[in-house]
């Protein structure tokens, strides 16, 4: 078995590049993010996408719905696509987040601790999971909205490489990364950082 999976990333929003919104932000899509999701909506609209799951963060949720509303699907909430939780970090400018610990972080991933919430392994672990369980069950493509640093971890753990390597793409507001999930724990990257 196999099945294609999208991993779509949230429309842009008011905090995008200025604040690391984490768990606690309930930040809303702006106006480019809401045509960023129906943009997408309608590039895989021929693409026979059977489903779309969602993080339980509100621009998440807001994308998702955009994207059912565009296919005719109802969205489902799996908290295997939620943000990582970034613990004291979150909700913070990025313009105020320096020191040793943050330096870390964005050197090595594959270790780095968040002052009191997950590492980037867990936030991996678990999205993995969700697209490895999705693979297993085969069928008609699926959406999977998430955010940013959770797909580009998830696209290293496919292609083997290290966490402290994720800077090194990018994955854009409104942008699908397509999998190709083999059911048993691998996946191969059809397409990165696409519009389609």
């Amino acid at each position: 078995m196999s099945r294609l999976v999208g991993l779509v990333r949230h429309g842009s929003h008011d905090e995008l590049g200025r604040v690391l919104s984490g768990r606690t932000s309930d930040v809303a899509l702006n106006d480019a993010g809401r045509d960023e999701a129906w943009a997408l909506a309608g590039a895989v609209a021929s693409a026979g996408i059977a489903g779309v799951l969602s993080s339980p963060r509100r621009r998440t949720v807001e994308t998702a719905a955009i994207l059912g509303s565009g296919l005719g699907l109802s969205p489902q909430i799996d908290p295997a696509l939620d943000e990582i939780d970034f613990g004291a970090w979150s909700g913070r400018d990025f313009a105020d987040l320096s020191g040793a610990e943050w330096d870390l972080w964005n050197t090595a991933r594959g270790t780095a601790p968040t002052p009191g919430g997950e590492t980037m392994a867990q936030a991996v672990a678990r999205a993995a999971a969700l697209i490895d369980r999705l693979g297993a069950e085969g069928g008609e493509p699926v959406l999977c909205v998430s955010h940013c640093d959770v797909i580009r971890g998830v696209v290293c753990r496919y292609l083997g490489l290290a966490l402290d390597h994720i800077l090194r793409f990018s994955v854009d507001p409104g942008r699908i990364c397509w999998l190709n999930a083999d059911g048993q724990g691998g996946a191969q990257l059809l397409s990165l950082n696409a519009r389609n």
